[in-house]
């Protein structure tokens, strides 16, 4: 069984706006677009949910889900980075001592 065509965006929007809007009934809006209840009624939730962020956030938009993974990503390459600067200084330190001074006479 195949998946039905992805829905435009903007299609998905004037659907859920006219459902919001009082102008069809969701099982109406539904059928009219050829798409379940059940995504109408996710894409009525995501918009609703989104515009709530969007309100308490003073209208500020926060980072996009893939600049928090570039962030992440970040981070996690620092602390490694850190990690391997203090090892290699252990290292250092250790053959400084195992090798000690030279003993070689001339």
């Amino acid at each position: 069984m195949s998946r039905p065509p992805a829905v435009p965006v903007e299609d998905k929007q004037w659907i859920v706006l006219s459902v919001l809007s009082g102008e069809m009934t969701l099982a109406e809006a539904a059928r009219r677009n050829k798409v379940s209840e059940q995504s109408l009624s996710r894409w009525k939730s995501q918009f609703l949910e989104a515009g709530r962020v969007g309100l308490a956030e003073g209208g500020k938009s926060g980072p996009s889900t893939r600049e928090q993974q570039l962030r992440s990503e970040i981070d996690e390459l620092t602390a490694a980075l850190g990690e391997a600067h203090v090892q290699l200084r252990v290292w250092k330190k250790s053959a400084e001592h195992q090798l000690g001074p030279s003993r070689t006479l001339r």
